[in-house]
């Protein structure tokens, strides 16, 4: 077993051992994959201020998000496929979430379905929702979240048409896995990930499964999501879907301060700052970029959470420093899971923590909750 210090050393191994087209869907962003870029060069540009000779015994991580007591100030976000990085991926990442004492979210698009997700875990997760053209199949997946106990609902704003990913498409992308030479290459040398995904639960898309006709028999992925996805999605939707769920509600993708504005008016109780970690609009913002003037405009009158390029403690409590409430890591732990299930989720979320806790001793602070702009170097 190699030695894993950071969750570069993760995302090598799950290269190593799951087939391309999984690894690159996760990895990659769309078009010229510039945001993809941006989102970690911007966070990396952040310079954290060194502190000396305070006293920082006995400091804490411990935050909360959505009232909710959680070890650090982090969500696992929702991430397509994951049953496909390890068998039952999805069940297997909300049981370490929930082991870590952090919340975890399931996608609409997962290979495991919301059920079985729920009969893995002991406590509420939450559920991401894109509205689809059925808006009846949408309502459905809000009654099936509600009847597992989902404690959240993350509804995801900036996919109403998807950026083209240019790998997905040279991939050949498709669930389950389309087979071609260059495929069946790629996964002659891959035999431990093709006989552990074989052991899973599903093959392709649990929350689908049945619902949409002809949905299996579609070449690829993008363009099951070209044909379902609504362009029409408006903020009348969001009311709807607040009306509906009845719960507590997260809106996703808010990237502009007039959108957050608007969605601090739909009564949503937090918000992500969110790229969708340059997979959709290329060429714009980073998250980190967008996050202080969007936290301004909100005021404190929703939680502000943000995510893309979020692969350390450091990111993470930059991120703080700048207003957010917390963070959502999406492939820090997708990398995790594909390196070693379960216990590579689990170690992911380790390693975050580990440097959270050692960057704030030298910051010169002992609760995660204090973090500021005075930490950051100008």
């Amino acid at each position: 077993m190699p030695v894993i210090t950071c969750i570069e050393d993760l995302r090598q191994i799950s290269r190593r051992r799951i087939a391309k087209a999984i690894f690159d869907y996760v990895d990659r962003g769309s078009y010229g994959e510039y945001t993809l870029r941006a989102n970690r060069a911007d966070l990396e540009a952040l310079t954290l201020r060194q502190r000396v000779a305070v006293d920082v015994d006995r400091r804490s991580t411990r935050s909360t998000m959505l009232g909710q007591e959680v070890s650090m100030p982090v969500a696992l976000a929702p991430v397509g496929l994951t049953g496909l990085n390890w068998a039952n991926g999805e069940m297997l990442a909300a049981r370490a979430a929930e082991r870590f004492g952090v919340p975890y979210t399931l996608s609409t698009m997962s290979i495991c379905s919301i059920e079985d997700v729920a009969s893995a875990v002991t406590r509420p997760f939450w559920f991401q929702l894109y509205v689809m053209r059925d808006r009846g199949f949408a309502a459905s997946l809000i009654e099936r979240a509600k009847a597992a106990g989902c404690s959240a609902l993350v509804l995801t704003l900036d996919l109403q048409v998807q950026g083209q990913r240019h790998q997905d498409l040279k991939n050949g992308l498709a669930v389950p896995p389309r087979l071609t030479f260059g495929t069946f290459m790629d996964l002659l040398f891959k035999p431990s990930w093709v006989l552990n995904v074989l052991t899973g639960k599903r093959k392709s898309f649990g929350n689908l499964e049945g619902r949409i006709p002809n949905a299996d028999s579609l070449t690829t992925l993008s363009q099951w999501i070209s044909n379902q996805f609504d362009p029409t999605l408006s903020w009348k939707d969001v009311e709807w879907v607040k009306k509906l769920w009845g719960g507590k509600l997260i809106l996703k993708g808010i990237l502009d301060a007039e959108d957050a504005k608007i969605a601090a008016s739909t009564g949503a109780d937090a918000i992500v700052v969110s790229n969708h970690g340059g997979r959709q609009l290329d060429s714009t913002t980073s998250s980190i970029r967008a996050l202080p003037e969007i936290v301004e405009v909100i005021n404190g009158k929703t939680e502000v959470w943000v995510d893309g390029g979020i692969r350390s403690g450091q990111d993470l409590l930059k991120a703080l420093a700048l207003g957010a409430r917390g963070a959502m890591i999406g492939r820090a732990y997708a990398y995790g899971l594909g390196a070693l299930g379960e216990k590579g989720v689990t170690r992911a979320l380790e390693i975050i923590r580990s440097e959270l806790d050692v960057s704030m001793a030298l910051c010169g602070i002992r609760d995660v909750r204090d973090a500021s702009p005075a930490i950051l170097r100008v």
